[in-house]
């Protein structure tokens, strides 16, 4: 039996799970999705359905992890009452896992490219109609993005080949400490453009007109969206820092940091594109384009842009590096628990099998461009439409469930774990919450991600 591994301190458990959290969607989507639903009032709501909802399945996913000490499988076998199958659904998460990682680790190459291409002088000099053109000639070359993917893969599980507090720890604290260093940088930056007073305003200062236009229950059912997606619940790549954690204080407390560090980059990164945006008369509500053309084109008009453009993309890959790392240690964890294999073993096997496993989804824009899996999707939204639309809220209902009901793990000895050690308690007068409201609140959103889009 492998020896458990732990965090070394305090704040490298909250950096790491902070990093889990703090991911693509953070700095790419919540900008483009607020932008899209009219500013203000999304964030607010996005603010409330982040207490709503992500607080209590953090804390819910948390628990699991510590009160059992295993990984994603074997935590349900651990908790779960005698002739149960709970742990069925640990396989379904650890299938979620690599699923996500086949397309996020390209993405996340998406980001290293950038900030190369900005660093080295790409972007220097070019004609702003030949912004775009970067990014598709990138995509329509499966050996840039292939060679990408793989620095991403095999940076990934080499530093958890040197284990969760000289691996993962560490170069977490490294990351996430250049990633809020960065991100203050930026926003200083564009604030102090010209016209940055306009996005601010847009971004900050509730409009119910603009709100009216895109419909009240359009901006509701997005900013639920975005804030039950932002910290990765429903998969199981919390729980495992759950497994690593220390008995010494409330889950609830911890959670809120986590939360708290999630949010700061998500409002801090609409105060680098929104100022920015105004400034340089282009719309907030790009979408995806807004990263790799919109912005990379604002850069080159900017003094200093081949600077700014690089910090950008450092701060974008540091962001997605995070969650990479993340999610990947809960694959490793998971064969060292469930077959006995030594961490250099597992790291070995995945890393091989993850190079590819994410190749679909490189050649998904070039050699097997005409492959649709799910509708008019290509292998990369195919992948994230199974796990963001069906994987996360369904995982999420199954730890909500099992914490909460009396034929699953139980509400008593959820609390009993969230509350166990020093900091603010969770009380039990958020039962009925817990066993009924919140499992609404899930299908909803369950049902919102399988609705098509206009």
């Amino acid at each position: 039996m492998n020896k458990r591994e732990s965090f070394g301190t305090r704040l490298g458990f909250i950096l790491v799970s902070a990093g889990c959290a703090i991911g693509i969607g953070n700095v790419w989507k919540f900008p483009y999705v607020a932008g899209n639903c009219g500013g203000a009032v999304f964030v607010l709501f996005y603010l409330l359905f982040l207490v709503l909802m992500g607080l209590p399945v953090m804390t819910m996913e948390l628990a699991v992890g510590r009160a059992s000490r295993q990984s994603t499988v074997n935590s349900f076998k651990v908790l779960e009452k005698p002739g149960q199958k709970w742990h069925i659904h640990g396989w379904l998460c650890v299938a979620g896992c690599y699923l996500l990682m086949m397309y996020y680790t390209t993405v996340a190459g998406w980001m290293l490219a950038y900030f190369c291409k900005f660093a080295t002088g790409t972007f220097s000099g070019i004609e702003m109609d030949r912004v775009s053109d970067v990014f598709s000639d990138m995509l329509a070359s499966p050996q840039e993005m292939g060679i990408y993917m793989a620095i991403t893969v095999i940076l990934g599980f080499a530093v958890l080949s040197f284990g969760v507090r000289n691996g993962l720890e560490r170069v977490n604290k490294f990351m996430l400490t250049g990633l809020l260093l960065l991100i203050i940088i930026l926003s200083i930056n564009s604030l102090m453009l010209k016209n940055a007073g306009e996005g601010i305003k847009f971004y900050l200062l509730p409009d119910l007109n603009r709100t009216k236009e895109v419909g009240l229950s359009n901006v509701i059912t997005s900013a639920m969206n975005q804030a039950f997606f932002t910290l990765s619940l429903g998969l199981g790549s919390i729980e495992i820092f759950g497994s690593y954690m220390s008995d010494e204080y409330t889950l609830l407390g911890e959670s809120i940091k986590i939360c708290a560090l999630d949010t700061f980059v998500a409002l801090l990164s609409g105060l680098i594109i929104f100022p920015a945006c105004f400034s340089f008369g282009v719309e907030p509500d790009q979408g995806p384009s807004l990263i790799f053309i919109t912005l990379p084109g604002i850069f080159i008009g900017m003094r200093g842009g081949r600077v700014w453009g690089a910090l950008f993309f450092l701060f974008m890959t540091f962001a997605s590096f995070s969650t990479v790392t993340a999610v990947f240690e809960n694959l490793v964890a998971n064969f060292i628990d469930n077959l006995g294999w030594s961490r250099k073993k597992s790291v070995a096997v995945n890393c091989v099998f993850m190079l590819i496993a994410s190749l679909p989804c490189v050649l998904g824009y070039n050699v097997l461009k005409n492959v649709h899996i799910i509708g008019a999707r290509n292998i990369l939204d195919s992948e994230d439409f199974i796990v963001s639309s069906l994987l996360l809220p369904v995982g999420a209902l199954v730890y909500t469930v099992f914490c909460s009901a009396k034929f699953g793990w139980g509400f008593g000895n959820y609390i009993e774990e969230v509350n166990k050690g020093k900091g603010l308690k969770l009380s039990k007068v958020i039962r009925f919450y817990c066993q009924f409201v919140l499992p609404v609140l899930i299908v909803l959103i369950l049902i919102s991600g399988l609705i098509p889009k206009k």
